[in-house]
């Protein structure tokens, strides 16, 4: 009885200091020198041959816009529960979406990973141009032609799994 009450207090105690966790602050506009300085942070704080290092831009809970800061080709990924889109800020490179993920593994409960894509398609992009992605899609930087700098934003699906 003694071990069912201390388990009970330390849920409510851990209940009690996750609501007081503040929320991430409300941000609904990043000026054009702040996107500046934002690639600039992002190439800075790039470890090694990182593929990629991201910067938070906007929130309006649920949605997060990210900055994406590639430098290299990273793993391909599917979000089973989520379309993403994408607008090109810098750079060129190529999208590979459809197809199949190769050594697919499973990140979490509603994301794969994997080495790259076969038999998708292939798409060229370049500053200024927008890409959606839908929910189960395998979508994956298959070259990036020095940096590619994009803005990313995940958009919750009904239809996703």
């Amino acid at each position: 009885m003694r071990a069912i009450g201390i388990c009970l207090s330390l849920t409510l105690f851990a209940l009690s200091a996750l609501a007081q966790q503040p929320a991430r602050a409300t941000k609904t506009y990043t000026s054009a020198d702040e996107i500046k300085a934002l690639i600039a942070k992002a190439k800075s704080e790039r470890k090694g041959d990182a593929p990629i290092v991201a910067e938070q831009i906007l929130t309006l809970a649920p949605y997060n816009a990210n900055l994406e800061y590639r430098a290299a080709v990273g793993p391909a990924a599917v979000h089973e529960k989520e379309a993403e889109m994408f607008y090109v800020i810098e750079g060129s490179g190529t999208l590979m979406t459809g197809g199949k993920l190769t050594n697919e593994k499973r990140t979490n409960s509603a994301n794969l990973t994997g080495t790259g894509i076969e038999n998708g398609t292939a798409r060229d992009i370049a500053k200024g141009d927008f890409v959606i992605v839908p929910e189960n899609t395998p979508h994956w930087f298959s070259s990036i032609n020095g940096t590619l700098v994009l803005m990313s934003l995940h958009v919750p699906r009904e239809g996703g799994k």
